[in-house]
């Protein structure tokens, strides 16, 4: 097989592991080549949701159920087509662990209906459970006995699509709205997909979004799990909708030119077992590791077993269901690192050498099957979108499979936001490093797109806080009004603006920002429990603080939607690594260059600095071009827009000098 030299010969730091490399390819490739030949395409391989589940014969007229459990004694399949008898209509074993039953429209027309419940009796060693066929497309939850069912899902037409998936151009980041539909209205209660493609897709491409990422897609038994704990892997959460409704929402999301992007899981899934796959056979290793390997210590799952080549037809059938019947663009993989390492990045390991990245406690298998999964995504077309939620910097990560890596096209800067909730928690203004910042948002290989981001859902969940609501707290309560003046509030809303500005020219190629999160939403994110008496007050997003004109949150927005449009414009984010001109720890001042472009960053919270001296590159009259003192945006117009700032030269370096305003940013352009 083919040596795969060119990661390696892009990093000298990995010729240490090469052959380490070339394992892991010729792995990749092996299990391919093997996969390819057996079925005829890895397309071909992934297609079990056509043959297992519900599936119409147009020829005998009628349909097909089946079940993969080898190690079952016996399948029944009940519901009220049949008055639920248990046994009346029992599986055939036809070898290889498959089990099926076919349906006749001339017997089952008039009772096997649009919207039937269902059930599959599976006997087993342990005993006899009713289970959830495991490739339901519906599956939906009984309000009186809170019991999950699948649903017969036979609609009689099927969605059409209008729209076709939107372009991007190189030049034109990736920029994320992070979304979840239960949450984002303003009701208590759990919104819909229609609600969300009425209320939210437009608020979302007005603010100069491309794309969203929806959460919580996959159907989950515990809404607060944030869709995290899957139990049905090919039914759209009946919380919100309808499959069709899920369609309609993704195609006018690509209608209004946005790109759509689900948080797959593949990771692990439930231990429910009325639920999920989880002992659908009688044994703890039909899709997950038998024994303690099969659970995760931490999230109190199971855990795949990426070896089995009927696991990885399951999943890589998953991922080829998305794309195919819904039309995703892209997947956000969520849990990468414990899938690839058996430690799950519990333990302290310190990545700081090649070899611990090959080490013993590497999971093979999973990033074989993260390889083929990207291999999969990206045989659709090249628009298609994968992101690595992957936190040690695995190499080759988002390095084509072809060239020895694992096939991801973007990676998440999961070090970002861990520094800004730290650096705010644990040190006051004053003792900011600010070269330290710098280098924090810059400590990436630039070739390598990361997706920057300040903050996410996981910074707004109960237990922690937004970045808002740390700087702001409780005057967020009393201090909002534009008539109210108050230097906490005044702190906050400068430093929410300088943060995320800071973070999104220097910390990646793209970005994403979580729902609300933009106008600094407040409060904490916290699903209906029995800790706060199942209460949805805090599962929803409150939309009139941005409409309600009188309020400073509409600041926020306007300053986002206009940062938004300033890296586009400038392409600052596709630009070359930027260039440090100067950093003073003293006065807490930070001065850059990136895409022929100068950056001012004072984080001070009370100097403010005329005839302010900085090192420039290129001789010339400067402009300020953008600043996050304006007073559109909730600043204090210090600064005069309009004067032209003259570089002079001295010993050979060229110089310029400002007024140089505290807790501001400012970006200075040379006039031609």
């Amino acid at each position: 097989m083919t040596k795969p030299m060119l990661i390696v010969e892009q990093d000298p730091w990995l010729e240490p592991i090469s052959a380490k490399v070339t394992e892991r390819y010729n792995r990749f490739l092996s299990k391919l080549y093997y996969l390819t030949g057996k079925y005829g395409s890895l397309r071909n391989f992934a297609s079990a949701y056509q043959l297992f589940g519900f599936n119409y014969d147009g020829v005998r007229k009628g349909w097909w159920y089946r079940e993969w459990a080898p190690a079952a004694y016996a399948l029944y399949l009940t519901g009220d087509f049949n008055a639920w008898n248990r046994y009346e209509f029992p599986l055939s074993n036809t070898g290889y662990g498959i089990w099926e039953i076919f349906l006749p429209d001339k017997t089952f027309k008039d009772s096997l209906i649009h919207g039937s419940f269902l059930k599959v009796i599976v006997k087993t060693q342990i005993g006899e459970t009713d289970r959830i066929p495991v490739y339901s497309n519906r599956v939906v939850q009984d309000e009186n006995n809170k019991d999950f069912k699948a649903q017969f899902w036979n609609p009689k037409s099927t969605y059409q699509f209008k729209n076709t998936q939107p372009k991007r151009s190189e030049n034109d980041p990736l920029l994320i709205y992070e979304v979840h539909i239960g949450m984002a209205q303003e009701k208590q209660n759990v919104g819909t997909y229609d609600e969300f493609a009425e209320t939210v897709l437009p608020h979302i491409v007005d603010s100069g979004y491309n794309a969203i990422q929806l959460m919580a897609i996959a159907e989950h038994p515990y809404y607060g799990s944030f869709g995290y704990h899957v139990s049905n892997f090919f039914a759209a959460s009946s919380r919100f909708g309808t499959p069709e409704s899920l369609q309609a929402l993704i195609d006018k999301a690509h209608g209004m030119g946005l790109l759509v992007i689900m948080d797959i899981v593949h990771s692990h899934t439930v231990k429910n077992t009325r639920e999920g796959i989880n002992l659908f056979d009688g044994t703890d290793f039909q899709y997950t590791h038998g024994g303690n390997k099969g659970n995760h210590p931490l999230w109190d799952s199971k855990l795949f077993n990426y070896g089995k080549e009927e696991v990885l037809q399951f999943l890589l059938s998953n991922v080829r269901y998305w794309i195919e019947l819904f039309r995703f663009d892209g997947f956000r993989f969520d849990g990468i690192t414990s899938m690839i390492y058996t430690h799950h990045g519990i333990n302290d390991t310190i990545f700081d050498k090649p070899y611990n990245y090959f080490d013993a406690s590497i999971d093979n298998d999973a990033i074989t099957y993260l390889q083929l999964a990207n291999q999969l995504i990206h045989e659709y077309q090249d628009e298609k979108i994968s992101i690595a939620e992957e936190v040690t910097g695995m190499p080759g990560l988002c390095s084509p499979t072809v060239a020895g890596g694992i096939g991801f096209d973007y990676r998440l800067g999961m070090g970002i936001p861990d520094f800004w909730i730290k650096l705010l928690k644990d040190q006051k203004d004053e003792e900011w490093d600010v070269e330290a910042m710098f280098r924090v948002m810059t400590n990436r290989r630039f070739d390598i797109k990361t997706i920057a981001y300040a903050e996410s859902h996981d910074q707004a969940l109960v237990g922690d806080k937004t970045i808002a609501f740390r700087l702001m707290d409780k005057e967020m309560y009393f201090n909002m009004d534009k008539k109210s003046n108050n230097l906490v509030v005044d702190r906050g809303i400068a430093l929410h603006k300088m943060i995320r500005f800071f973070t999104i020219v220097l910390g990646g190629e793209a970005w994403l920002n979580f729902m609300g999160n933009e106008f600094g939403h407040p409060e904490w994110i916290d699903f209906p429990r029995v800790g706060n008496n199942w209460s949805y007050q805090y599962a929803q997003r409150q939309w009139s603080l941005l409409k309600n004109k009188q309020l400073k949150y509409h600041w926020l927005a306007d300053f986002d939607k206009a940062m938004l449009q300033f890296v586009k414009k400038n392409k600052i984010m596709t630009a070359l690594p930027p260039w440090l001109l100067k950093t003073d720890n003293e006065n807490k001042t930070l001065v850059f260059e990136r895409n022929n472009l100068i950056f001012v960053f004072n984080w001070s919270s009370e100097k403010s600095i005329s005839s302010y001296e900085i090192p420039i590159k290129k001789t010339g009259n400067y402009k300020i071009i953008f600043s996050t003192d304006a007073v559109q945006f909730g600043g204090f117009n210090r600064i005069d827009t309009t004067i032209h700032y003259p570089s002079y030269e001295r010993d050979g370096q060229e110089y310029m000098k400002i007024y140089n305003i505290s807790r501001a940013a400012f970006v200075l352009k040379r006039v031609e």
